[in-house]
């Protein structure tokens, strides 16, 4: 069944209009070869392949609610991204929310023409609210639901390590680190955004919102519309979430071996699903199964397949492994932890090991002795080294004969799919000069920040360099597994890694060369699935830049103030030991971040990970990963009828798992079996269903779940109302994060 077979009105009419509107187009609409369409089947079931011009895209009602929607949802992300489940309130939410906003402006504002006959003649209203509109609102919005990774920084210094950072400071930091990817993603956009292999599986999620909120279609016999689908998932969504978001928070994880054995650390370790392994370990929660991969509607099964081997050896053969075979003391310490550890089991002050200069005191370190990991925490960081290695060999053995075909015809016209066909022919490009000079303005500006501002910053320039040579270097490669499987490998690891051997000793320029060098790429990959979803909806490329750049800045400029403003009026933020219990605001990404800027920064990768360090073996991970998608290639070659090896990807087998921690066992093993009913079972045998519902079904979700849980905390949570009960304990099992090791004591544990 053909996308035009099912939809009587196509999303974008074809009028033979001739004017500018808004588009800065005025070409006539062009006409797909009769049956032309994506060679993506998912692409051209829910892609549209018509489109007009004409139709107005920058428009007043584009400035005024996709500003409105990128603060709204800037604010919602910072405000609930310190909480325990930290709530990601998506731009779906603000997709759906500017639809009859969209439409009260089109009704109510006046029509009347300013400055007619000028060369600036404009009108606030130029009639109906369209699809165009409502995309770069949407893209607009994207900015304000993307995470400000810089925030992570700003947290470590002020909250954790206690030192002061000015405002001009954090907001100079934060700006830049937005928009440095914008540079690069500019660069690469004839790589990833205008081959019709690089197809961005997250957009078509809202791809198929867009059609079922704008097409009239028909309501088959005993069927629903896609609007009508929408609201009852919607509404259902939305009343759900009451319970696992404040009734029965133990949805979340429903971890049924706790309970048939109370008083065992062992089985509690197993089956613990947000404190241990999370064997039969089951969530009912939607935040909880999106709350670090993203939709598991959105993945295709070959990509869910991959997450879930990856996941499955990860979780259940390498760390029960090393942990019962004690390697590194792994039995003093809890299972699953991301805290930081004496050779005794205990906590780690690392307020102690801190000079008055902000250095490592090597002779207080050298007194309270080595730094230790829980077991898990340690072998995520050689899944991440194996992760970066073999995301270059993939990409080199995989997709490096395209990338240097696309190298060679960048002055070159080639065979181009119906889509790419549609921009060239009716829509002026964006320069590559706005992007060069966005790129270089922001790294001497970098530049300038960290020399000036060296006693808060610790980063020398040459650090601002070197971190700019990473992400550019690791973009390509990242973005062609992003674009093509729904997953992106971290440069985390690597930009630490680097920073640590270089300059050891200085934690805030390690966090520092982290935001920079990772945080740069993966906003590069954020503008590039944005540049794809408005190349599928055929929105104007320099409306889109212009919408892309000031979301950018207003989303920095909320999340930052913001953040300030919860981290001077909430007492004990991100504190466990302080805050009292049951709260809410335990920053378990910020956590992370600070504990990665111990082992990586202040003590540094070769005291933890080299000659001098314990941790050295993991290093082999590295070579282990370089040899992983080589043997698949071999695979592949001797038996190429088998085309399942070829879908073997190992930097997503691999990669996945960077989000752990924070991310536990129930957020993989929920996400792995939604993806499944839908990627395999409803994809493969009910494909009229999926071909209708599944991106809309998504969509619903996300935005049910995000207005219940704003609406939860402006009712309840602001007025500390809370429910204390059996089932408000989110996972039950208290002894999953005590040691097993003999003699070691730690408070509420039994004792070995």
């Amino acid at each position: 069944m053909s996308s035009d077979q099912e939809i009587n009105t196509p999303l974008i009419q074809r009028h033979h209009l001739n004017h500018d509107g808004a588009s800065g187009s005025g070409s006539t609409p062009f006409s797909p070869t009769e049956g032309e369409n994506s060679p993506i089947e998912q692409v051209s079931l829910t892609v549209p392949v018509t489109d007009d011009p004409s139709l107005p895209t920058f428009t007043f009602r584009t400035w005024f609610l996709g500003a409105l929607a990128c603060a709204l949802l800037s604010f919602l992300n910072q405000f609930f991204g310190y909480r325990r489940e930290p709530l990601s309130v998506t731009a779906v939410s603000a997709q759906i929310a500017v639809v009859p906003l969209g439409h009260l402006m089109a009704s109510t504002v006046t029509k009347r023409v300013f400055l007619k006959g000028k060369r600036f003649e404009f009108t606030l209203n130029p009639g109906k609210f369209n699809v165009k509109e409502h995309v770069l609102i949407t893209i607009f919005a994207n900015s304000g639901a993307a995470s400000v990774y810089a925030i992570h920084f700003v947290t470590g210094v002020k909250v954790f390590y206690r030192k002061e950072v000015s405002l001009v400071v954090a907001l100079m930091v934060v700006v830049t680190t937005q928009v440095l990817g914008f540079g690069w993603a500019g660069v690469f956009r004839r790589y990833l955004v205008e081959p019709a292999a690089m197809w961005w599986p997250q957009n078509l999620v809202q791809v198929s919102l867009f059609r079922a909120l704008h097409e009239k279609e028909k309501r088959s016999k005993g069927g629903l519309t896609r609007n009508q689908f929408f609201l009852i998932a919607f509404v259902c969504s939305f009343a759900y979430y009451v319970f696992p978001g404040y009734l029965f928070p133990m949805l979340t994880s429903l971890s049924w071996i706790c309970w048939i054995f109370p008083t065992s650390v062992i089985a509690q370790q197993l089956g613990s699903g947000l404190h241990g392994l999370g064997v039969g370990a089951i969530g009912f929660d939607w935040s909880s199964i999106c709350a670090y991969l993203g939709s598991p509607l959105a993945s295709p099964w070959f990509a869910t397949a991959n997450v879930a081997v990856g996941f499955a050896v990860f979780m259940y053969v390498i760390t029960p492994t090393a942990y019962w075979l004690n390697l590194y003391k792994a039995r003093r310490f809890p299972i699953f932890s991301d805290g930081l550890f004496l050779s005794n089991g205990q906590k780690y002050n690392i307020s102690t090991i801190i000079d008055s200069n902000f250095h490592l005191d090597m002779e207080a370190y050298e007194r309270e002795g080595p730094l230790y990991l829980s077991t898990l925490f340690a072998m995520s960081y050689g899944i991440g080294f194996a992760c970066l290695s073999a995301t270059i060999v993939h990409v080199l053995l995989f997709q490096g004969s395209e990338i240097w075909q696309l190298s060679k015809s960048v002055f070159q016209e080639k065979k181009i799919d119906i889509h790419t066909k549609l921009m060239r022919k009716s829509y002026k490009q964006v320069p590559e000069c706005w992007f060069i000079c966005i790129l270089f303005f922001n790294i001497t500006a970098t530049i300038f920040i960290c020399e000036y501002y060296n006693d808060q910053l610790q980063l020398p320039w040459w650090g601002v360099v070197l971190a700019c040579i990473v992400a550019i270097s690791f973009t390509l490669p990242v973005g062609v597994i992003r674009a093509t499987t729904n997953q992106a490998p971290s440069l985390n690891v690597l930009t630490e890694y680097i920073i640590g051997y270089i300059y050891p000793g200085y934690p805030v320029a390690n966090m520092l060369f982290k935001v920079y060098g990772n945080v740069s790429m993966k906003q590069a990959i954020f503008f590039l699935q944005d540049f794809k979803l408005g190349h599928y909806m055929k929105i104007p490329p320099r409306a889109m830049f212009l919408a892309q750049v000031l979301g950018t800045i207003i989303g920095a400029l909320v999340h930052l103030l913001t953040a300030w403003w919860l981290m001077n009026t909430i007492p004990n933020i991100c504190d466990r030991e302080l805050l009292q219990p049951g709260s809410p605001w335990t920053c378990p990404g910020d956590h992370v971040f600070y504990d990665a800027s111990v082992i990586w920064g202040l003590i540094g990768p070769r005291r933890i990970f080299g000659d001098l360090g314990h941790y050295s073996a993991i290093n082999w991970f590295f070579l282990a990963g370089a040899i992983a998608p080589f043997l698949v290639w071999l695979a592949h070659k001797a038996y190429p009828e088998k085309q399942w090896v070829s879908l073997i990807t190992m930097p997503v087998v691999l990669g996945a798992l960077s989000d752990m921690p924070p991310a536990t066992s129930v957020n993989y093993f929920s996400w792995i079996l939604v993806g499944f009913a839908s990627g395999f079972i409803a994809y493969r045998y009910y494909r009229g269903w999926w071909i209708r519902h599944n991106y809309v079904l998504s969509g619903a979700l996300d935005a049910g779940l995000a207005f219940m849980g704003v609406l939860l905390y402006l009712c309840l949570g602001m007025e500390h109302i809370n429910l204390n009960w059996w089932g408000s304990d989110a996972d039950g099992c208290p002894l999953a994060s005590c040691p097993t090791a003999q003699g070691v004591k730690v408070k509420g544990c039994p004792l070995y």
